[in-house]
């Protein structure tokens, strides 16, 4: 168990280079990849997901250690088949049309990459078509929106209004976060949940997926 409490220490400390050496010891050692995830990497994570959350640290170095964890999940990905389990549920998330920030959308699709969900990142600037299309292509079991502008906040309620219309509203959980965005915002536009940062956003997909 120490390698894997060593793996939590790097990705803690943000050395992406140790972390994947880490991993590739402890797997020629025969561990499990998803044990390495689980009480490697993802315990790693979720120490600076409660420092963050507690404001001991900050946006940079939350950025840091997710870097660091995905460096070692780039190595496990591939071993592990899609049926075993690890793959909790599939996530579609985007900056909405007219915004182009997105290291909070960077930050949570790493972190629940990271706590085993699939993620499908659109980008930014994304138009309220392109989120019908990937629900239609992917079939997720949430969707998630980011506005850091509170010009860009709009089109979070245009996108849920373009789903319900093309009738694919009822076939996701919709999210939506951002520095302006609050939970009253939230359920005026109707969506099912509101975060106000990356840790929490991995709260309530396990919530809304029944996990949590």
């Amino acid at each position: 168990m120490v390698d894997l409490e060593e793996i939590a220490n790097a990705v803690i400390a943000g050395n992406r280079k140790k972390v994947q050496e880490l991993v590739s010891k402890t797997l020629e050692k025969g561990l499990n990849p998803e044990e390495i995830i689980n009480n490697g990497l993802l315990a790693g994570m979720s120490v600076i997901g409660e420092r963050f959350k507690n404001n001991e640290i900050f946006v940079p170095e939350v950025l840091v250690a997710a870097r660091a964890m995905q460096a070692g999940m780039d190595i496990l990905k591939p071993l592990i088949a899609k049926n075993s389990g690890i793959i909790k549920g599939k996530v579609v998330i985007g900056t909405v049309k007219g915004d182009l920030h997105d290291i909070g959308k960077n930050l949570v699709s790493m972190m629940l990459e990271g706590a085993g969900y699939e993620v499908i990142d659109l980008g930014i600037d994304v138009p309220p078509e392109k989120f019908v299309e990937a629900i239609r292509e992917y079939n997720p079991d949430i969707v998630g929106m980011s506005a850091l502008l509170t010009t860009t906040m709009s089109y979070m309620k245009v996108t849920i209004d373009v789903l319900e219309k093309e009738g694919v509203r009822r076939k996701v959980k919709v999210i939506v976060g951002g520095a302006p965005v609050t939970e009253s915002f939230a359920k005026e536009i109707g969506a099912d949940g509101y975060a106000p940062d990356a840790p929490s956003a991995v709260d309530l997909v396990n919530q809304l997926m029944g996990l949590g």
